[in-house]
């Protein structure tokens, strides 16, 4: 399994030749730090541990100082494991979005945009009670608990049953995405479709785990313009 650490900048489309258009996520992703690798002799697991963003070091605790200086490298703002990395690194190597490639089959872990506190119908997609007859009082109300469709007796609330709360926020995965493009020299990589989080918000790429296979790459229209110097 490959991992790589980034931050999602936002949506776009872009166009094949063929003219099918394909919308992507672009994602961020400057090289990652390998601070510790941990082994089944020492750790009980195998995993690799990337840091991600320099940070000043009045800004980081003593212990991420310390951890980083191991590897030689300034304290950094985000630190993750990789569990069964396949990659061969050693402590203080660099990596990159060149260990993925185009077509290849990923997974997108972030953190879901927070909503706040919502009502069963936008957290649950519940629906609405009767607007007449009566029944203007509860419109967007849950109704009855202690029900669940099968017996009114039951006397208590069951597990899952929808109600209000905290809607968001939390941590999320976007099983088998397809990498369109990977640009080495810009440090970036468009994968189709959505990835959970805000714009700039920090989210993990890794190789799928339920995948059926890699697909075909596919080639892009370039819109980069070459200007000759005519004499």
């Amino acid at each position: 399994m490959k991992g790589l650490l980034g931050r999602k900048l936002g949506m776009t489309q872009v166009f094949t030749v063929d003219g099918e258009l394909i919308p992507v996520t672009v994602i961020e992703a400057t090289p990652n730090v390998v601070l510790q690798k941990k082994t089944v002799e020492t750790d009980g697991y195998e995993a690799v541990q990337l840091g991600f963003e320099d940070i000043k070091e009045r800004r980081a605790t003593k212990a991420n100082i310390g951890h980083c200086k191991k590897a030689e490298t300034a304290p950094k703002r985000f630190v993750r494991e990789v569990r069964d990395c396949e990659l061969d690194v050693k402590v203080g190597d660099t990596v990159g979005v060149d260990i993925f490639e185009a077509g290849e089959q990923v997974d997108v872990i972030g953190t879901s945009k927070g909503k706040g506190y919502q009502g069963t119908i936008v957290r649950n997609n519940a629906h609405q009670g009767p607007k007449t007859h009566g029944g203007s009082k509860n419109i967007r109300h849950i109704g009855s608990l202690a029900t669940n469709g099968i017996t009114s007796r039951q006397g208590r609330i069951m597990k899952g049953t929808m109600m209000a709360g905290q809607e968001g926020g939390y941590r999320t995965t976007n099983p088998n995405l397809t990498v369109i493009k990977v640009d080495k020299e810009k440090d970036y990589i468009l994968i189709k479709g959505c990835v959970p989080g805000p714009k700039k918000g920090l989210v993990m790429i890794r190789t799928a785990k339920t995948s059926k296979g890699n697909k075909a790459p596919v080639t892009l229209v370039d819109y980069t313009v070459n200007e000759e110097v005519s004499e």
